[in-house]
Formats: structure tokens, C-alpha cells, sequence
């Protein structure tokens, strides 16, 4: 394994790490790993939906550009039930 270090974080950044990592029972050093395997995950996820959409020409979509269809459907859904009588 490597060793990666930050440098210049700011105190109240660290600090609602920190707290973050204390409500989840982590150590800090368990929940940045966490969080730097996840985006490491992502950033696979994305050069393989790249790979495909340059192979296929589908899946063209964009990081987020799901969740906003999403929150769309659901903002028109919730305001058809409160067109209800």
C-alpha cells in the first residue's frame, strides 16, 4: 500500500471530518480512506460508461444527469397527488 498526504486543510475542514468519522464509529484515517476509495470507484465507473458510449455510441449520459431526471419525476409525481381532491 502508498501513503498519501494533504497538505494546508483547513481546521474546520479536518474538524467535520473528524466529527463526521466520530458519528460514524470510524477513525479518521478509516473514513478517508472510504471516501477516497469511492471516488477512485466512481472515476472507473465513469471511464468505463466512457468506454462504452465510444464503443456503442449509447450511454451518453452525464455524472448527475440521472439523479435530476429523478428528482424531476419525483417533484411531477408529488405535485400530481396534490392535484388530488
Amino acid at each position: 500500500m502508498v501513503a498519501l498526504q494533504i497538505r494546508d486543510v483547513p481546521e474546520d475542514v479536518r474538524d467535520a471530518l473528524a466529527d463526521t468519522a466520530k458519528v460514524r464509529g470510524m477513525s479518521l484515517q478509516g473514513l478517508l480512506l472510504e471516501l477516497v476509495t469511492t471516488e477512485a470507484r466512481r472515476a472507473r465507473n465513469l471511464a468505463a460508461l466512457d468506454r462504452a458510449r465510444q464503443i456503442t455510441g449509447k450511454y451518453d449520459s452525464r455524472p448527475g444527469e440521472a439523479a435530476a431526471e429523478l428528482a424531476a419525476a419525483r417533484a411531477e409525481r408529488e405535485a400530481a397527488w396534490e392535484d388530488l381532491p
